[in-house]
């Protein structure tokens, strides 16, 4: 019979193990258990051949090495079922300790089921002219019987564990499965096609093509491994918990004398084929500009660092004109983070915020610690807004002149799962860095316009609640227009709203921020300077912004009454800014005295402990009514 079929089917297999071997590996699982079922698919071939060739040859050949041969290929349908399940399970090996305990019993039914077909008797099927068309008898039907069951065994498992698998590979091996059991039906009406192994090394190389090409984890430009090779060892590594050392150059420079675009980026690949001869590492290309390196022990990742350090210094392309300046994060020990996930954040979260002025930072547990507090912070504030926990404290500010209580700092709070408070110093600043703020700040923002038309605040002494302003709020373009759009729908009258800015935001944002204060004065929001006295403060601030109260910071307060020279320097700023007519609130006041002399000094409004603490809303309103008009 014809073997131009199997024939075909081998040279295909042989020159896709020729392709996958020749490129540059990972060595990961599912890279192993492909290259262990495309050798499987080739032994199938092989002993198809063979064994309609020692067939064929049967009466001049030992009866028992015939049968040797036919059921070593019969054997080999059911096993490269069974190798394409555990193909598809690969990336779990480590990880899952149920799929683990189902490849061993896959492994000891694939035995037990071999050994059953080659206990059972065989028989050869001939026609007329005494030629051989196919194998038939028990042992032909106990393999279709184990194909189907290892068929249904590994479509029941796949779609069960869907949501944890590879679903490209699900899918291809169906795809194979489908080809290979639509060539065994054609081949059982149509004898004489033999093609039920052509279609199997067909079937791998669709999955090739669509899931196995390293191809698809090189990077073209560079030949490094590329950012989907890098997830995919970082998980391998993390899920069989093997330690590694990192290493982080990020090229942020180029000194050159040549300003031929060809001549630099020839350098640029210079530099990439040096790091990739590195011994023991792997390379990857994680940004356009930062490359990892992956070693097994942080002596290797050490040593490496040195003389790459050496190799940038001595420069790149023809007589050495071309330096590459570059930044490292080192990572000795991968332990530190518990996940890839976490790994590939943290050093984004050092690449954005530690690395501005440093060209070196050891990434240790306290940077890890830090990262892993501000995302479970993250984590809580999405959860406190989905479940309303978002609440606004009142802070009652004091007049000098009227001596009542006529306006108060509306103060963002949030709470836990357990409905505890998180203090402010621990959210706001995280908020402030992943720009939550612009959430959290509109939710206050609806929140005080809510309270003002519900409470009526006039009735209480009021005239205004003052609404802090974070330096991401200050740089959003659409804030006036945001904000104008909640009091329309409230009906509040805009003069009962002041904003609270601070100096760092209008060196900032300095632009954008002038454009929304002008349309919200327009409209007829009142503004203030908040924590004057701290960072780079200065008059020129009050001069530019066009706000009518300024706010002297605590710290500012406190050293008024501990240092001489602050004595003098907050006087002249505060005659001054009177001289301007803008007025002054005094925060921090917690005792008489300090109110005394800051009453004394003509300081309009005072605010602090001394009066009270941020309060709850109907705390605050239930102050109001006990204490309004009494100091």
């Amino acid at each position: 019979m014809s073997v131009l079929a199997q024939t075909c089917g081998i040279v295909m297999v042989i020159i896709l193990l020729f392709f996958f071997k020749r490129q540059k590996q990972l060595h990961l699982h599912a890279e192993q258990a492909f290259f262990r079922l495309v050798c499987w698919v080739l032994l199938c071939l092989c002993l198809d051949i063979s064994s309609i060739i020692v067939i064929d040859r049967r009466y001049i050949l030992p009866p028992w090495f015939v049968e040797l041969v036919a059921k070593s290929y019969i054997v080999t349908l059911p096993l490269t079922v069974a190798f394409a399940t555990i193909y598809v399970y690969s990336d779990f090996y480590s990880k899952n300790l149920s799929i683990k305990k189902f490849q061993h019993i896959y492994t000891v039914m694939g035995f037990i089921d071999s050994a059953v077909i080659f206990l059972a008797p065989i028989r050869y099927h001939e026609n007329e002219a005494g030629v051989v068309l196919y194998t038939e008898g028990p042992s032909v039907i106990l393999t279709y019987i184990s194909v189907a069951v290892y068929m249904l065994f590994l479509v029941y498992h796949t779609v069960r564990n869907r949501h944890l698998l590879n679903k490209k590979r699900i899918y291809a091996v169906w795809v194979w499965l489908f080809l290979w059991t639509a060539a065994a039906f054609i081949q059982l009406l149509h004898n004489e096609l033999l093609i039920v192994g052509y279609a199997g090394s067909l079937g791998i190389m669709i999955i090739y093509l669509s899931l196995e090409n390293p191809e698809t984890n090189i990077d073209r430009q560079t030949g490094l491994f590329n950012q989907n090779a890098l997830i995919q060892y970082l998980k391998q590594q993390y899920g069989d918990q093997i330690s590694f050392s990192l290493l982080s150059l990020t090229l942020e420079y180029t000194y050159t004398q040549n300003l031929n675009t060809d001549f630099q980026e020839s350098s640029r690949l210079e530099l990439v084929y040096y790091l990739e001869s590195i011994k023991n590492a792997f390379v990857f290309k994680h940004t356009n500009d930062e490359i990892i390196l992956i070693f097994k022990n942080n002596s290797e990742a050490e040593a490496a660092r040195e003389m790459i350090n050496q190799r940038l210094k001595q420069g790149f392309g023809k007589d050495n004109s071309n330096i590459f300046l570059g930044s490292w994060i080192y990572v000795p020990d991968s332990s530190i983070v518990p996940s890839e996930e976490e790994l590939l954040s943290t050093l984004r979260y050092v690449k954005q915020n530690l690395m501005k002025d440093q060209s070196f930072c050891l990434m240790d547990k306290s940077i890890v610690d830090k990262v892993l507090q501000e995302k479970a912070m993250k984590e809580l504030m999405i959860s406190a807004i989905n479940r309303d926990a978002v609440e606004v404290f009142y802070q009652p500010i004091y007049s000098t002149k009227e001596h009542c209580f006529t306006s108060a700092e509306a103060l963002v709070r949030i709470r836990d799962e357990e409905g505890n408070l998180v203090p402010p110093g621990k959210f706001i600043p995280v908020a402030e860095k992943n720009g939550m703020i612009l959430k959290l700040g509109k939710i206050v923002f609806e929140k005080v316009c809510k309270f003002i038309k519900e409470t009526d605040i006039r009735q209480y002494g009021l005239h205004y609640i003052e609404v802090n302003l974070s330096v991401v709020q200050c740089a959003y373009e659409h804030l006036a227009a945001d904000y104008i759009r909640i009091m329309d729908t409230y009906h509040i009258d805009p003069g009962q709203i002041n904003l609270e800015i601070t100096e760092s935001a209008s060196s900032n944002a300095k632009k954008t921020l002038l454009e929304n204060m002008n349309i919200l004065l327009n409209y007829g929001i009142s503004f203030s300077l908040d924590d004057f006295g701290t960072g780079q403060s200065n008059l020129n601030y009050i001069v530019d912004m066009p706000v009518s109260i300024v706010k002297f910071d605590r710290t500012m307060i406190l050293s008024y009454f501990e240092n001489e020279k602050a004595r003098y320097v907050m006087e002249a700023a505060m005659h001054m800014i009177q001289g301007m007519k803008l007025e002054i609130v005094s925060e921090g006041i917690e005792t008489e005295d300090a109110y005394k002399t800051m009453e004394r000094l003509n300081i309009a409004y005072i605010q602090g402990y001394y009066f009270s603490r941020p309060l709850p809303c109907n705390d605050f309103l239930t102050f109001l009514e006990k204490q309004q008009g009494k100091p």
